[in-house]
C-alpha cells in the first residue's frame, strides 16, 4: 500500500486536517504514514494526533515517527512538504525588522521582503529534502504546501529537476467557494477556469450552465457598498478579473495601497496580520499539546468533505479517480506570456499516472503584467540562492512592488543587511555577508 512521508508533520493541525481527509476515503485507510519533524516534542504530539485521528475515521494506517527525515523518506510514494523554517521567531523577525524601517506588510510569506527573506530560510531545507528524495524515494511526488510557494517550486526546479515536484494551496478552491455563495449558485455546479501565479492567479472563467456569472457579481457589489471596502474587490472593479487570494494577501503585491494610510482605511487592510494568526497558531499548538500530555482527547476536525489537494492527489494516485485541481508548476509552455520556466499555477488533472498540468494559453495583458512583476522578485531571489549572490537578494527588494514604492534604493539595502544580520544562521552561508 501506498507510503506518505510528512515533512514537518510539527505543524500540528494542518497535519491532523491531511489525516483526516486522506483517511476519510475508504481506500486509503490502510497507508504507511511517516511523520518527521525536527522538534521532538513536536512530533510527538503529531503521532498522537495521527492515531486519534485514525480511531476517530475508523482506519487502521501503520503511523511511523522519526526524528530521521531520510528513514521517514525510504519508500515513499508521496511526500508532503509543510515545514516553517524558523517557526514563529522568524515570523516576528520578518515582521518586526522591515516595520522598523516603514515597510508595512500584511501576511509576509509570498512576496515582499519577508517573502524574501522566508524563502532563502527554506531553500536550504528543500536543498537537503530533494537530496534525500533522489536517494531513497526517486519516483515520490512531492506535495509541496510551504510558502512562498512560487519561489519554492522555482528553486526546487533550478537544483532538483528531476524531482517531481508541484506546489498545491487552497486559495482558487475557496475563491470559488466563497464567490460562488455570494451569488447564491452551489459551488458543485459552477464551471471555472484559474490561472496566474500563487497567490496572484486570476478567475479567468466562472460560469453557471454556461452562464457567466461575473455580472452576478457586480449586481451583488453594487447591492453592497461595503463589499466594494475590500482589496481584492477594488483590485477586480480596475481589472476586470478577481484575484485568488485573500485581500490581506493581494495588498503586498502591487505597490497601490499599503503605502497609504486612506487606502489602509478606506479598504480595511489589517497590518501585520499574520503576525497574529502564527501567534494564535502557536496557543493552540500548545493548547493541544497539554491536553494530549494529561490524557485528553483532542477537539473533532470539522467534519467536511476532503477539501485539501494532497489528499485527492493520494486518491487518485491510488484509484485513477480523474480530478482537475489547481497546481504550482513549472512554466512549460503553459502560459504564453508569462517567463518560460518560471512557476505559475493552472489547472491540472490527476490520475494513476501522476499530476497533468493544463495548458492555458495567454492571459490578458494587464493580469499578465503584474505577474510579471511578482515573477521578478521571485526569478532574483532563486538567483541569489542558486548563484550565492548576495547582490540579488537587494536586486529582489528593489524590483519588489510594495518595497520600492516604500522605501529608496538606500533604505532597501539596509533594509536587507539588516534582515540578513536578523536571520543569521538560518540563510545560505554565501547570503549571510554584504
Amino acid at each position: 500500500m501506498l507510503t506518505i512521508a510528512f515533512i514537518g508533520a510539527g505543524s500540528v493541525e494542518f497535519t491532523r486536517q491531511l489525516l483526516r481527509d486522506l483517511l476519510s476515503f475508504p481506500e486509503l485507510a490502510d497507508v504507511t504514514i511517516g511523520l518527521h519533524d525536527i522538534d521532538g516534542e513536536r512530533l510527538a504530539v503529531a503521532e498522537a494526533l495521527a492515531r486519534h485521528t485514525a480511531e476517530a475515521c475508523g482506519a487502521k494506517p501503520h503511523v511511523v515517527a522519526s526524528l530521521s527525515r531520510r528513514k521517514v523518506l525510504e519508500g515513499a510514494d508521496v511526500v508532503i512538504n509543510m515545514v516553517a523554517v524558523g517557526g514563529h521567531a522568524a515570523t516576528l523577525t520578518d515582521f518586526d525588522v522591515p516595520e522598523s524601517f516603514g515597510v508595512r506588510q500584511t501576511i509576509g510569506d509570498t512576496l515582499g521582503i519577508g517573502g524574501i527573506f522566508r524563502a532563502l530560510r527554506t531553500f536550504p531545507l528543500l536543498e537537503g529534502l530533494a537530496a534525500d528524495i533522489l536517494a531513497v524515494c526517486p519516483d515520490a511526488w512531492l506535495l509541496n504546501y510551504t510558502n512562498p510557494m512560487a519561489m519554492n517550486i522555482q528553486y526546487l526546479a533550478a537544483v532538483a529537476p528531476k524531482v517531481k515536484a508541484v506546489g498545491l494551496c487552497h486559495s482558487v478552491y475557496w475563491t470559488i467557494r466563497d464567490l460562488s455563495g455570494l451569488v447564491g449558485v452551489p459551488y458543485e455546479e459552477v464551471d471555472f477556469l484559474s490561472a496566474g501565479v500563487n497567490h496572484q492567479a486570476w478567475i479567468l472563467r466562472w460560469q453557471h450552465e454556461g452562464r457567466d456569472l461575473y455580472p452576478a457579481l457586480d449586481e451583488a457589489i453594487a447591492a453592497d457598498p461595503e463589499l466594494a471596502r475590500r482589496v481584492r474587490v477594488d483590485m477586480y472593479r480596475r481589472l476586470g478579473h478577481y484575484p485568488t487570494e485573500t485581500s490581506e494577501h493581494s495588498s503586498e503585491y502591487v505597490p497601490w495601497y499599503l503605502g497609504h494610510d486612506s487606502e489602509i482605511e478606506r479598504l480595511r487592510i489589517p497590518v501585520r496580520d499574520y503576525a497574529g494568526i502564527s501567534a494564535a497558531n502557536l496557543a493552540e499548538y500548545e493548547g493541544l499539546r497539554d491536553r494530549i500530555g494529561a490524557g485528553g482527547t483532542p477537539p473533532p476536525v470539522l467534519d467536511e468533505d476532503a477539501t485539501e489537494y494532497a489528499p485527492q492527489v493520494v486518491h487518485s494516485l491510488v484509484t485513477g479517480t480523474r480530478r482537475t485541481i489547481q497546481v504550482n508548476t513549472v512554466n512549460h509552455g503553459l502560459i504564453d506570456n508569462l517567463p518560460a520556466g518560471a512557476a505559475v499555477e493552472v489547472p491540472a488533472t490527476l490520475d494513476r499516472l501522476g499530476v497533468h498540468p493544463h495548458r492555458v494559453g495567454a492571459l490578458p495583458p494587464q493580469l499578465a503584467a503584474l505577474n510579471r512583476g511578482f515573477l521578478n522578485v521571485v526569478e532574483l531571489t532563486v538567483a541569489a540562492a542558486v548563484e550565492g549572490d548576495p547582490a540579488h537578494v537587494r536586486h529582489a527588494a528593489m524590483v519588489d512592488p510594495a518595497t520600492a514604492a516604500a522605501l529608496t534604493v538606500d533604505r532597501i539595502w539596509d533594509l536587507c543587511a539588516a534582515m540578513t544580520a536578523a536571520h543569521g544562521d538560518l540563510l545560505p552561508p554565501a547570503l549571510r555577508g554584504t
